[in-house]
């Protein structure tokens, strides 16, 4: 793996256990370990590989769940073939904010949601570029409008 994709998964670390971590580069770099190790040959997988994401929203999720101050909902977007499109998108995202509305502070983890809108066998197209953007801009419209203002949601997409 190179300097480039290892300073991308700590990037990624960092963002999403930022309420654990308070940034603590040292930190992250610990629970990037942690997963590194607790996967089979994960050293040779590219930094988007959906086995590390996985492992990380996993962790996050046990770690959450004993917290009661945070909050943590993961929403896979390529779960199904349909996941991705606006009327799924909207129904699970809005599971996800009624999940984390009743936490001063949470994690709302989106992830494959570029390949849900172009599979990696497929060329992105201005169609296909406009969806992925539409979708973006209705996720992060329901965040704003759905969540609490006194309330502070980190929205990660991976």
């Amino acid at each position: 793996m190179t300097t480039c994709d290892n300073l991308r998964r700590l990037h990624f670390i960092n963002a999403l256990f930022a309420g654990l971590t308070g940034h603590d580069l040292y930190l992250a770099q610990q629970i990037q370990s942690a997963i590194t190790t607790s996967l089979a040959e994960t050293e040779a997988r590219p930094p988007t590989d959906p086995a590390f994401s996985a492992a990380a929203a996993r962790l996050l999720e046990r770690l959450c769940d004993g917290r009661q101050d945070h909050g943590f909902f993961h929403w896979n977007a390529a779960e199904s073939s349909a996941a991705a499109t606006p009327l799924f998108a909207r129904e699970n995202v809005l599971a996800g904010l009624k999940n984390l509305a009743r936490f001063r502070e949470s994690t709302l983890l989106v992830t494959n949601l570029r390949p849900a809108h172009c599979p990696p066998s497929r060329r992105w197209t201005s169609r296909r570029q406009r969806e992925y953007g539409e979708s973006l801009a209705l996720i992060r419209d329901l965040a704003a409008a759905r969540s609490r203002r006194s309330a502070s949601l980190n929205l990660l997409f991976l």
